[in-house]
């Protein structure tokens, strides 16, 4: 493909990620971004970049792209990322079963991971919960980043190293195809034309393809989550950590026939998990913070209002797996994201020059990258 002129609509992870590989392609690329800055999903969550969550296949290849892509952007732009790993802890019987099962069809699968007996857990991480833990998985392939500072540097190093153009503040009322370029109307009256547009959020499709995003079978998800400041004795997590609860969230698992049974004993035990779709997870970030969480609440199930009643579940589960030295909440949160549930993102082209890319969900840290490269070496071809 030809150099051309880029806009990309949305400074989130997905859009950041489009403009890089497009200004690394030399192309000129302009970022347009509604807000003052970043202040959506991209920046209310873990941080964790989660290959081990991916299918097997294609979207655990672009999951470890992506993975590779935080790397090479913590080198150049300085970014902090942590190539941590992580460990998915079994405190029940059925949950042992899946992860055995796992770890026998992992290098099938082409999934690189290790079962641990509970002693081994213990050497990787002080936070394990001992008191009946039948053992972890071990991957090496998971990050952690910090996603407010890293969503929130990323365009000013674009800006600098890459010339991207940055215009915050600025929302498109419209885009339309105008013979061979593609004209952008912006809430300051300007109108601007490139060759080409990549519209990176769903809040915009609202406005632009309101009839597209009914159709597109995206739904919204909100998630409550809540952090631990740092320990003064410089106390550390060491890898992600995730419960069995975990392991019916990601459809990895999908392929362990025992994942039906660690379902229907959660199902029956604890329906109020499944009603605001608990499962648990913990990451540390660079400032020593514990980010805990999480729920998934949808579309009209969605509430500005947070549930102190989710709070006090996922913290319930959470001192199943964990011992932390204190357990004081410094901060509570929400985002809300939107998903697609047929693949890792909403593709589509509504007339040849305008390209949308949304939906990647939960995912969005994990998988944005490697979507984005995957997008532009299309187009290349």
């Amino acid at each position: 493909m030809d150099q051309c002129q880029v806009a990309v609509v949305g400074a989130g992870i997905v859009g950041l990620a489009h403009a890089w590989s497009a200004a690394e392609r030399g192309h000129q690329v302009t970022v347009f971004e509604r807000s003052s800055r970043a202040s959506g999903g991209s920046i209310r969550n873990f941080g964790m970049v989660w290959p081990i969550g991916q299918p097997a296949g294609e979207c655990h290849g672009t999951a470890m792209l992506s993975r590779d892509r935080w790397l090479k952007l913590a080198q150049q732009a300085g970014l902090w990322v942590n190539p941590c790993g992580s460990i998915h802890l079994a405190h029940n019987d059925d949950e042992w079963a899946v992860l055995q099962e796992f770890a026998a069809l992992a290098p099938d699968l082409q999934v690189s991971c290790e079962l641990l007996k509970p002693e081994a857990v213990g050497q990787h991480t002080p936070a394990a919960n001992m008191r009946g833990l039948r053992g972890g998985l071990l991957s090496s392939s998971e990050l952690c980043v910090n996603p407010c500072q890293a969503v929130r540097a990323i365009p000013g190093w674009l800006r600098s190293v890459w010339d991207v153009d940055l215009m915050f503040d600025t929302h498109i009322r419209s885009v339309e195809q105008h013979d061979n370029r593609v004209r952008l109307i912006t809430s300051h009256g300007s109108v601007c034309e490139f060759d080409r547009v990549v519209i990176c959020c769903g809040a915009e499709l609202q406005v632009l393809y309101p009839g597209l995003l009914a159709t597109a079978g995206l739904k919204l998800c909100k998630l409550q989550m809540m952090s631990v400041r740092a320990y003064e004795t410089g106390w550390k997590l060491g890898p992600h950590l995730a419960s069995g609860l975990t392991l019916r969230h990601y459809h990895n698992f999908d392929v362990c026939p025992s994942l039906a049974d660690v379902k229907s004993r959660i199902a029956a035990e604890s329906p109020e998990l499944d009603r605001f779709g608990i499962h648990v997870m913990a990451s540390q970030n660079n400032d020593g913070e514990i980010i805990l969480g999480d729920s998934h609440e949808y579309d009209s199930e969605i509430e500005p209002f947070d549930k102190t009643l989710i709070d006090s579940l996922i913290l319930r589960e959470l001192k199943k797996i964990l011992d932390l030295p204190d357990w004081t909440i410094s901060q509570h949160w929400h985002g809300v994201y939107a998903k697609y549930s047929e693949g890792p993102a909403f593709v589509a082209s509504p007339e040849p020059n305008i390209h949308i890319m949304t939906g990647t969900g939960g995912a969005g840290m994990t998988m944005s990258f490697g979507l984005a490269e995957k997008f532009w070496q299309q187009l290349s071809m």
